[in-house]
């Protein structure tokens, strides 16, 4: 299903998506060394429920995991990348964590990650890593403007990737969302331009690129969700919940200066 949103329906967007910016915002200051990942989920709890929204992730059950997912957050943590499920696990400084984070409001969906470094330490590799995840992204959001084709977001977030140097896997990326968090179309991050569903103003799209610095092979935990890298290598994740406009694409989950500080 792909929805096209009325304005009335793209203004409540707006709303959804600040509020997943806000909270991801608030918890990125709240984590350091010694935060632990179930103290993460328990937060992102609270300040859904306080903003009277709801999580899309707790009774989430797709075909590809062990579900229902029964969280309110994923929480990736160095070799894992994708659906983080959160566990009694305690962050050391300079670990690489991605908290990836989808709440419905007024019956819309927003969607969005983000990877940064826990406490002090900046180990070079996985800051660079991160910044290709973030350039990747403003390439597939300036690819995305109404006539262009999916395959023109792909292809630019998969140019960026691959220069720098990282495997590209297709097997999870970007997708449509609206009522739901996850709808058609597919977003890869890599592909043909001039390919693929035409972008119509209305359209939402979560675009996230995402790598593993050596590898582009998953492997699944024991717990059927959360997935690695294959080699043990570490990973990255940077996601944005668009909207096409009739001039472009508006970004609802873009964070403000000052931003999570009163959740």
């Amino acid at each position: 299903m792909i929805e096209i949103l009325s304005p009335a329906e793209l203004g409540r967007a707006r709303v959804t998506g600040a509020l997943v910016a806000r909270i991801l915002q608030a918890l990125k200051g709240r984590t350091v060394p010694g935060t632990n990942l179930l103290d993460i989920d328990r937060w992102t709890k609270g300040m859904i429920a306080e903003a009277g929204a709801q999580s899309c992730y707790v009774d989430y059950e797709p075909s590809f995991g062990r579900g229902p997912f029964g969280h309110y957050i994923c929480t990736a943590v160095n070799d894992a990348v994708l659906h983080g499920m959160p566990h009694d696990y305690t962050l050391a400084d300079g670990d690489l964590l991605t908290l990836d984070l989808a709440i419905s409001q007024g019956g819309i969906a927003a969607d969005a990650a983000i990877s940064f470094i826990v406490g002090g330490a900046e180990p070079a590799e996985s800051v660079a890593m991160i910044s290709a995840t973030e350039r990747a992204l403003a390439a597939g959001i300036a690819a995305a403007r109404p006539g262009a084709r999916i395959g023109d977001i792909s292809h630019a977030i998969g140019a960026v990737l691959t220069e720098a140097g990282y495997p590209v896997n297709t097997q999870f990326g970007g997708h449509g969302i609206g009522s739901t968090m996850h709808q058609d179309p597919h977003v890869p991050n890599t592909g043909t331009p001039g390919r693929g569903y035409t972008l119509r103003p209305g359209m939402l799209l979560a675009l996230e690129p995402w790598v593993m610095e050596d590898t582009a092979q998953l492997v699944t935990d024991a717990d059927g969700w959360t997935l690695r890298s294959a080699t043990g290598c570490r990973t990255a994740h940077t996601e944005h919940t668009i909207a096409i406009t009739e001039d472009g694409a508006e970004v609802l989950t873009l964070s403000k200066p000052g931003q999570g500080e009163d959740l």
